[in-house]
């Protein structure tokens, strides 16, 4: 069995540039792939469920080659 020496421990470098994903980038990427934001509000007193609210959203560009799901102009 070979005994490797331990890689020694360096300081870290100063970081350069900008660090993640630009949110211009962030929002494209999610507008081209579709996004499906889903929640639930439930406002109680004493344990007793009051009201309930279900919050369903998707979020997506627009594209002239994707045809519309329903046949006529829209749902309004």
């Amino acid at each position: 069995m070979e005994i490797v020496d331990p890689v020694p421990w360096r300081e870290p470098e100063p970081l350069e540039g900008p660090i993640g994903v630009p949110l211009v980038d962030l929002l494209d990427r999610l507008l081209a792939t579709g996004v499906v934001i889903g929640g639930d509000l439930v406002i109680a007193i004493a344990d007793v469920p009051l009201v309930r609210l279900s919050l369903h959203a998707l979020l997506s560009s627009v594209n002239e080659r994707v045809p519309a799901p329903w046949a006529d102009s829209g749902p309004l």
